[in-house]
């Protein structure tokens, strides 16, 4: 091959390796890819790649062809060297520092710095060290953000150790420029990703910490939501054998997750906390008591009944208010009979400065007759404007392109398969199964959760009975529940989150 075809060649192949590199977002992918083709184009056996972090060249890349050693990167061996410090005598710390490119014929000959490094290395793996080209890579705006150590070229026919030419020279620094760029690129894109899930979860952490009542809740779900869907990506048999979500799509599970109640930023915080049927802003139990206190002292202050015909209407008065107080916790029911008693606590009436006024007023009389739960008609439909705030304020934020279902799927979790959840009354037909995941974790994590204030603690048992029959009516996904529960995923939550432990799994 003639000299110009050879050298036209090279150029396709660097404008090549620059374009696979500007494409590459990943940055252990990036610096595998770096060195790969710094070998590539030079004819090196070996090569390191450093990046200059905190003051020092930290090793990020180790190949060496000849030993079979792939350390670093995609790579699952890990670097365990030390840091290089910024001391010239070490010459990848000299390229830095100078930002100049530096090649030696031989290491063991070289007296200009200290190898002892690579003689010790030697020594351990049998190498033999000789041909090495060091160069620094600058970013755009010529600052070194790494350095490119090459080890050995190789004569292509004779399969020699040469020195490094001037073509692999040429070749190199380029290819170091190039990568320089991307990753800085890289850097910035992973940055800004980092930026917005730390937003992400500064906010799940703040509606977290509004209300004791559902501490650690979207935490929780985030992450029993996230492991479902990875679960599903290892299943090769049953319903989910050909069910196979992707990385962009395990993204847009992972942070609807994290999403999923930010209405709740909306939502009046005495609503959430709400331990009895009549605590509002406050307890209007109290305002009760004292109105019977009232009623109390106007018996007392009546001289026209007798002792004997007093006691028994104080007595009855107090069971009231005792009957009243029980009424006031939350149940699972809440019988006929029970409820005509308190119809019939609020028909009696007192004198209050010759004004007649009802034992109990008629809000507190439908707070009192709450049927299950403690929450009126009228709260819970408060409570649920949470998820209508949780599309329009995810609406605002431009998700695009490989994120652009986080808000369908944040939006939907109180969404049933038979058409009976909310806001939308959404069927089986129209929720994807990200939606139905999300629903399922939500589902468990209410009612396992240990620290409601407004509820007893429920064992696993009764929540699986619960989830399954739920799943028998056709509210929650079958599939998606007996995974929860037959392959133990549920358990990554039972232990709760530790303050230190707020990210969920990204591996995938």
């Amino acid at each position: 091959m003639s000299s110009e075809k050879h050298f036209k060649k090279q150029i396709e192949r660097l404008t090549e390796i620059g374009i696979g590199l500007s494409a590459e977002l990943n940055l252990d992918a990036l610096l595998d890819k770096i060195v790969r083709y710094a070998r590539e184009l030079s004819g090196a056996d070996a090569g390191t790649l450093y990046l200059l972090l905190d003051g020092r060249l930290h090793f990020k890349i180790l190949q060496n062809e000849t030993l079979g050693i792939s350390q670093g990167g995609l790579s699952k061996e890990r670097i365990t060297l030390e840091p290089v410090t910024l001391d010239k005598t070490n010459v990848s710390a000299f390229a830095a520092l100078l930002k100049r490119t530096v090649r030696i014929q031989d290491v063991y000959k070289s007296e200009e710095f200290d190898f002892s490094g690579p003689r010790r290395y030697d020594a351990i793996t049998g190498y033999r060290s000789k041909s090495m080209l060091v160069v620094p890579m600058k970013d755009h705006e010529g600052t070194v953000i790494g350095v490119l150590q090459l080890m050995n070229a190789i004569d292509a026919r004779t399969k020699e150790v040469i020195p490094f030419g001037d073509e692999a020279v040429n070749l190199t620094e380029a290819l170091a420029s190039q990568a320089a760029i991307a990753i800085s690129n890289a850097r910035l894109i992973q940055e800004t990703k980092d930026l917005f899930d730390g937003l992400i979860k500064v906010l799940a952490l703040a509606l977290d910490a509004r209300s004791h009542a559902t501490r650690k809740h979207i935490q929780r779900v985030a992450r029993l939501n996230f492991l479902l869907a990875l679960a599903i990506n290892k299943k090769t048999t049953g319903p989910f054998a050909n069910v196979h979500f992707s990385k962009d799509e395990l993204e847009e599970i992972r942070l609807a997750g994290w999403l999923h109640d930010v209405g709740k930023v909306t939502t009046p915080n005495w609503v959430v906390e709400k331990r009895t049927k009549l605590e509002k802003p406050f307890d209007l139990i109290e305002l009760i008591r004292t109105r019977f206190a009232v009623i109390r002292e106007n018996l007392q202050s009546e001289t026209m009944i007798k002792k004997e015909a007093l006691e028994p209407k104080l007595a009855e008065l107090e069971n009231d208010f005792h009957f009243l107080c029980e009424c006031n916790s939350p149940r699972e029911g809440l019988d006929p009979k029970t409820l005509e008693r308190l119809r019939s606590i609020a028909r009696k009436t007192y004198l209050e400065k010759e004004v007649t006024k009802p034992y109990l007023t008629e809000e507190e009389l439908t707070h009192l007759s709450v049927r299950r739960g403690n929450l009126t008609e009228e709260e819970i439909s408060l409570m649920r404007e949470h998820i209508i705030w949780t599309k329009k304020m995810l609406r605002e934020i431009p998700f695009k392109g490989r994120l652009k279902n986080v808000p369908v799927y944040a939006s939907q979790h109180h969404e049933r398969l038979n058409g009976t959840g909310y806001p939308d009354g959404l069927t089986a037909k129209d929720l994807p199964l990200q939606s139905r995941i999300l629903a399922v974790a939500d589902v468990f994590e209410a009612l396992t959760a240990a620290d409601r204030s407004y509820k007893k603690s429920m064992s696993l048992e009764e929540a699986f009975a619960i989830m399954r029959n739920a799943a028998t009516k056709g509210e929650l996904d079958k599939d998606v529940v007996e995974l929860l529960i037959e392959d133990r995923v549920y358990e990554s939550v039972l232990g709760g989150i530790r303050d230190d432990e707020l990210e969920t799994q990204k591996d995938y």
